[in-house]
């Protein structure tokens, strides 16, 4: 009975911990899903926990000062006596009430009560001006209106796509072959080749971008799709060929000697037993490899260049971040369109995840 208190107690910490973490990533990633259907006004203006009833500072009523008041002297407004300073920054009157400049040059002054409020303005202008390059009129602060041209993002999310689905699919497919060859066939040097992959799983892919794109420059595959394709399937192979084995390598020896006795080759094998079997493993990796090329922008940026019109989501929400630093609502539109279509994979393959990451783990 202690040793079932103990278990269950300790099953308890390991939820609780786990709950505490999630949480710790979900509510600012809550925050930014909020804001990034917010105006640019309001998200420059207030928080993203605004948008829920709260106590804050509403406008009640207007003072308006007489228009030769001297800015540089003491103001007196009902009767008490505040600096500029004081009320360019908001200062409390006796009353309770908070005074704040509304219009400094026509010397007009708002009186704040807190009450009950809330900031719940929704838009999509910020992901219509993200996936378009049409121009589109943007609200200040202040109530002014300024004309800006949208990013666009709708063709670097295309040439993602483009990038990223063979990426991975091609990796996983050499990969497979591999790792049955490795697992269950006999061959010359093939625990050396093994142990070579296997060393290439330590060797940081920083160090081959510049000779690989100096060959490139010489083969002209520099900036074209076919040389991204075969840089993330030459940089992922190692971990894929040897997450694959440690699956592969555990399947029971019964079944190829089976399928062997049947006349079986090892192509028909590998079609008719391998893929199958080999399902939960290669969704497990498949989710890996796409997150990585997805949000891959070190060896994009190197093989496939800066140009507009080959760029990928990740260069272009850098760029993004380099020029308008300040934009908040179109960085957070620009993130949650760069999440769609990873949480679309993870979501699609997540039933096979745990299977795969499992796979290899307990020998029977």
């Amino acid at each position: 009975m202690a040793a079932k208190q103990r278990k269950k107690s300790s099953k308890w910490i390991v939820n609780t911990v786990l709950g505490f973490i999630c949480l710790l990533w979900l509510i600012p990633t809550f925050g930014l899903l909020v804001s990034s259907f917010r105006p640019a006004a309001d998200i420059l203006a207030s928080g993203w926990w605004e948008v829920f009833p709260h106590k804050g500072y509403v406008k009640t009523d207007t003072i308006a000062l007489p228009g030769d008041t001297d800015l540089r002297s003491p103001i007196t407004v009902n009767g008490e006596v505040f600096t500029d300073d004081q009320l360019r920054s908001g200062i409390m009157a006796s009353d309770g009430t908070k005074l704040l400049w509304e219009n400094r040059r026509a010397r007009t002054l708002q009186v704040l009560e807190k009450d009950w409020k809330l900031d719940a303005s929704f838009t999509l202008d910020n992901y219509n001006s993200v996936l378009s390059g049409k121009t589109y009129k943007l609200t200040q602060a202040d109530g002014s209106t300024k004309t800006v041209k949208g990013e666009g993002l709708s063709k670097a999310f295309l040439n993602t796509m483009v990038v990223a689905v063979p990426s991975t699919i091609i990796p996983i497919l050499i990969a497979t072959f591999a790792a049955y060859a490795f697992a269950w066939l006999r061959f010359p040097l093939r625990k050396t080749m093994f142990v070579a992959v296997i060393m290439l799983l330590v060797v940081p892919l920083q160090v081959a971008l510049i000779p690989i794109l100096k060959d490139y420059t010489s083969l002209g595959l520099n900036g074209s799709y076919l040389g991204i394709w075969i840089a993330h399937t030459g940089f992922g192979l190692p971990l894929t060929i040897y997450f694959m084995y440690s699956f592969i390598s555990q399947l029971p020896k019964d079944l190829f000697e089976s399928a062997f006795i049947d006349g079986a080759t090892n192509f028909t094998i590998f079609t008719r037993l391998i893929l199958p079997l080999s399902v939960p493993a290669i969704a497990s990796i498949g989710i890996f490899q796409f997150l990585w090329v997805w949000n891959d922008y070190l060896v994009s940026l190197i093989f496939i260049g800066s140009q507009p019109d080959v760029q990928v989501l990740s260069m272009r929400i850098a760029a993004l971040v380099g020029s308008r630093g300040d934009d908040w609502h179109l960085l957070t539109a620009a993130a949650f369109v760069s999440m769609l279509m990873p949480l679309a994979v993870f979501f699609a393959l997540q039933k096979y995840f745990v299977r795969g990451l499992m796979g290899g783990s307990v020998k029977g």
